[in-house]
């Protein structure tokens, strides 16, 4: 009698789906199903309840000033309705074509946005395109019964001669900052030294400590003899 009987199971974290006559008569949780099957006309197929991380590498797209560059993303996703990922993929069913439609529509997505934007400004920019999931993205998942949880950018690779075109201008706009900063050094410092002179002007004070500052680097230089005051009171003294 044991000819006749099928041993069915089910692993943890997924959902079986029991087929009699392919058609879907129950669902079974995780365990080990002993059934009778007499025609052989019984069948299980599981699905993870788990979500699963899928990585796409190596696409290549056109900006709008039509620069070639690469990409890659990564996808998070979690069968939200096993019946329906049934009804919408073929009887043989296999998790390559959940993640065959998703990265479609991942790539249509991100073609899109990219296709509108030219280099430079891409470039600039790239890190809005970190998370490019969106609800339209997330409805078209849905319709098959997977939920879309994330899709996030992981590359973006330019050609290498614009690479360096990039480079080039980030150093440019460096140097450029460097000698506005500069040049607002060289004004700040001639506006303090013509506020300067212009306080020193008829001040008697700066002018007597102006002349003794002179006076104390000639005096350094040899022997000389300075008179200050009246030159006629000086001549009796040395009489």
């Amino acid at each position: 009698m044991s000819f006749f009987r099928k041993r069915y199971a089910v692993p943890a974290n997924t959902t079986g789906y029991f087929y009699n006559n392919n058609v879907l008569t129950k669902k079974l949780p995780p365990g080990i199903y002993d059934v009778w099957d007499f025609s052989d006309r019984t069948s299980l197929i599981t699905l993870p309840e788990t979500s699963k991380l899928i990585t796409i590498v190596n696409h290549e797209v056109l900006t709008k000033d039509n620069i070639a560059l690469r990409f890659s993303f990564t996808l998070l996703y979690r069968i939200s309705d096993g019946e329906q990922v049934l009804r919408s993929f073929p009887v043989d069913y296999s998790i390559y074509h959940i993640e065959e439609q998703l990265r479609n529509i991942a790539q249509f997505a991100l073609r899109q946005k990219i296709s509108t934007l030219e280099s430079e400004v891409l470039n600039e920019e790239r890190s809005k395109f970190n998370d490019f999931k969106t609800p339209e993205m997330v409805q078209e998942a849905d319709r098959f019964g997977v939920e879309l949880q994330e899709a996030l950018l992981r590359d973006l690779t330019f050609p290498k001669n614009i690479q360096d075109l990039f480079a080039k201008h980030l150093e440019a706009k460096i140097r450029a900052k460097a000698d506005i900063e500069n040049a607002r050094t060289v004004v700040a410092t001639a506006r303090a030294l013509k506020n300067a002179s212009e306080l020193m002007k008829g001040d008697d004070n700066i002018k007597f400590f102006q002349m003794l500052e002179m006076l104390g680097k000639i005096a350094e230089k040899g022997k000389h003899t300075f008179v200050i005051g009246d030159v006629q009171n000086f001549s009796k003294r040395q009489d």
